[in-house]
């Protein structure tokens, strides 16, 4: 339970907020590449911390993140032309390159000297893992970009499915750090099974488990924090435990534990403080993980299907989700299809922000509080001058991974030895991304 005013420094990120400014400290999605896909393609609109941007492609293939609204008059550059190494406002002809340069006023003579004592406001931007990133911190210390945890490598695959939900950030963070509820909320999806470990199947997940509430631990770092959800396996639960670790990398992303072929995590950027660009990811090995549109089917996150051109669920809570109460009745546990889908539907009935001062917590919801405590903690001390939260040298290292198993009941899960899953007899090179 928090007080309001707690919770209200938790989920406010729009203008001087201090968990925006604190988020604001290191690199953030903005975008899917393939949005921009296309050099003197179509503008596209994003929204970050409150903030409207414009993401272009330009003649030469460089990225573009830029404040939406020409410096001009204020007209939206997202109908602009993009063209010959940058954007034209429609309204008076002025040319913004992707560094926020003026190249041309068709609307000023030539003699005014103005384009060289005007600045549009852009972002450094970075591409790396299928996404748009940028710096939207302060302009004279940019941090080095630095591969997040689920895109270590340049080889490796990264499939994304995008939702533009109508939500708090932190509420669909803490249904993606919370074990507990995966065994009842998804129980159609995730089926426990005589299986020795988590299993991808083409329609649905394999879990070693029907233990419904775990015991866990937790461990608080730097950069955030992970913790056990410990349970009994269906085999061998006299000496052995089932744990799943999920790693919580601060700001704003949850490492989830994999299955056998693939590894899986979630980032929410908030586009302002009532609603979030929900990314949820498989990655690792190319011939393991599923292509984008298999991913995408898989999880009923498809454009023209599942969501509008906006990335925004056609499911709601106006329709109910698409609720199926006859399924219900055949013995699905939810009726509703796609297991975001369900979570989607538990988030935003929670409302825009979730009042947590009325939540009655209990002992599997160990990981909500430590989210909870480790934020406004972190946000707080960044009030007081330190720097953010998982930042320079507290940034996450690159040995700290997900992972799920079975292990002896001696075994601590604080010194278990886990890699990210990747095929043994396939060779991967660390590498950096160039910059952009």
């Amino acid at each position: 339970m928090l007080t309001k005013e707690e919770n209200e420094l938790l989920c406010r990120v729009e203008g001087d907020a201090p968990m925006g400014q604190l988020m604001r400290r290191h690199w953030t999605p903005v975008c899917l590449i393939e949005e921009v896909a296309e050099p003197d393609g179509a503008p596209v609109k994003a929204r970050v911390f409150g903030e409207d941007l414009v993401v272009f492609r330009d003649s030469e293939g460089r990225v573009g993140v830029m404040d939406e609204y020409c410096p001009h008059r204020r007209a939206s550059l997202v109908y602009g032309r993009n063209e010959e190494g940058g954007l034209r406002c429609l309204y008076h002809g002025w040319k913004m390159d992707v560094q926020g340069n003026l190249l041309e006023m068709a609307s000023e003579p030539a003699s005014s000297g103005m384009c060289e004592k005007v600045k549009h406001k852009a972002y450094p931007v970075q591409e790396w893992g299928g996404m748009v990133w940028a710096y939207m911190g302060p302009k004279e210390a940019v941090p080095q970009f630095v591969p997040p945890r689920w895109a270590p490598t340049a080889d490796t695959r990264v499939s994304i499915a995008k939702a533009i939900l109508p939500c708090n950030w932190a509420q669909i963070l803490e249904g993606a750090i919370d074990s507990a509820h995966s065994s009842s909320l998804h129980s159609s999806d995730i089926v426990p099974a005589r299986v020795n470990s988590a299993q991808a199947l083409p329609n649905q997940f394999l879990r070693p488990s029907t233990d419904k509430a775990p015991r866990l631990q937790v461990e608080r770092t730097s950069w955030g924090f992970r913790y056990a959800a410990i349970r009994r396996p269906i085999q061998d639960a006299a000496t052995h435990d089932y744990v799943r670790s999920t790693v919580f990398v601060a700001p704003a992303t949850a490492i989830i534990p994999p299955n056998n072929l693939y590894n899986l995590a979630n980032i929410n950027v908030p586009c302002d403080d009532t609603s979030t660009a929900f990314y949820f990811i498989a990655w690792g090995h190319p011939t393991q993980t599923p292509e984008t549109d298999t991913w995408r089917k898989f999880l009923r996150q498809t454009v023209g299907i599942d969501l509008d051109v906006f990335y925004r669920p056609l499911r709601n809570h106006d329709n109910r989700f698409w609720q199926d109460r006859q399924a219900m009745t055949a013995g699905n546990f939810t009726g509703i299809q796609g297991f975001p889908n369900q979570d989607i539907a538990m988030w935003t009935t929670m409302g825009s922000i979730a009042d947590r001062t009325n939540d009655l917590l209990g002992a599997s919801d160990l990981a909500i509080v430590e989210f909870r405590r480790r934020m406004i903690d972190a946000v707080k001390a960044f009030q007081n001058g330190e720097v953010a939260i998982g930042t320079g040298d507290k940034a996450i290292p690159k040995e700290i991974c997900a992972f799920q198993a079975i292990v002896p009941k001696t075994t601590d899960w604080r010194a278990f030895q886990a890699s990210y899953v990747w095929p043994d007899d396939q060779e991967h090179r660390e590498l950096q991304p160039s910059a952009t």
